[in-house]
C-alpha cells in the first residue's frame, strides 16, 4: 500500500487510503497533536512526520501494518511492551487487523517530547 507517496501534505497522504486505514493514520495524527500542539508537521521520508526540536515521530500505513516510528531511543525505551510486535531499531509494525495501542502509542510520543525538548538533546551520539 504505496498511495501516499508523492504527497506533499499529511492531510493528502490521509486521504490517499481507504476509510479505515484514514481512522487509525488520524488518530495518530491527532494524539501528537494534542501532545505536542507546537511540533510542525511535515513530510519527511514520503511519511507523516511531527518534527519539534528536530524529527520526533513518523507514522505509515502499509498492506497489513501501520508503521510508527518513534526513533530507536523510543523503541528501546518501550521494548518490553513492544514485544509483541515486530520491531526494529527504530521502526514499530502495529498489524492492521488489530486496534491500535493508543496508550502505549502515547506514552511513546510523551517520551520522544521530553527527549527532544531536553537541554543538549542531539541525534547521534
Amino acid at each position: 500500500m504505496d498511495k501516499g507517496k508523492g504527497t506533499q501534505t499529511i492531510d493528502d497522504y490521509i486521504k490517499a487510503f481507504p476509510k479505515d486505514v484514514q481512522k487509525k493514520l488520524q488518530s495518530i495524527r491527532q494524539l501528537v497533536r494534542k501532545l505536542a500542539p507546537e511540533a510542525t508537521e511535515k513530510i519527511s521520508y514520503q511519511m507523516p512526520t511531527f518534527y519539534l526540536n528536530g524529527n520526533l515521530v513518523h507514522f505509515a500505513a502499509f498492506q497489513n501494518h501501520i508503521g510508527f516510528y518513534p526513533t530507536p531511543v523510543g523503541v528501546s525505551a518501550f521494548q518490553e511492551e513492544l514485544s509483541r510486535y515486530k520491531n526494529g531499531k527504530g521502526s514499530v509494525q502495529f498489524p492492521m487487523d488489530e486496534a491500535l495501542p493508543m496508550d502505549l502509542i502515547k506514552r511513546m510520543v510523551q517520551f520522544r517530547i521530553d527527549k527532544n525538548r531536553t537541554k543538549g538533546y542531539s541525534r547521534k551520539k
